[in-house]
């Protein structure tokens, strides 16, 4: 990976997340130093992410059978403990 990350997604983890952790996304679990590095609170990764944004008409259509969403949808979820109770924060908002 390189030492930046700058060319792909980012989030940003919640406040309460301490090492160790673990990061998923779309369900894949991720590895830190090949997919992912974390500077200042923030998971940059190798690849770009994307949240594919659905308008009035495209989710009417959607809604009433016409048509289906095969847009980039990248979810990023982490897996972590505190206080030895297992959480998992879902969907963390791409920066």
């Amino acid at each position: 990976m390189s030492e930046s990350g700058s060319r792909g997604g980012a989030v940003r983890l919640p406040g309460d997340v301490t090492r160790p952790f673990e990061v998923y996304v779309n369900a894949i679990l991720q590895v830190e130093g090949r997919d992912y590095v974390v500077r200042d609170g923030v998971l940059r990764f190798e690849r770009p992410l994307a949240r594919e944004k659905v308008g009035a008409a495209r989710w009417t259509r959607m809604f009433l059978g016409i048509a289906g969403s095969y847009g980039a949808n990248d979810d990023v979820d982490v897996l972590y403990t505190v206080g030895g109770e297992k959480r998992v924060a879902a969907k963390l908002p791409l920066l």
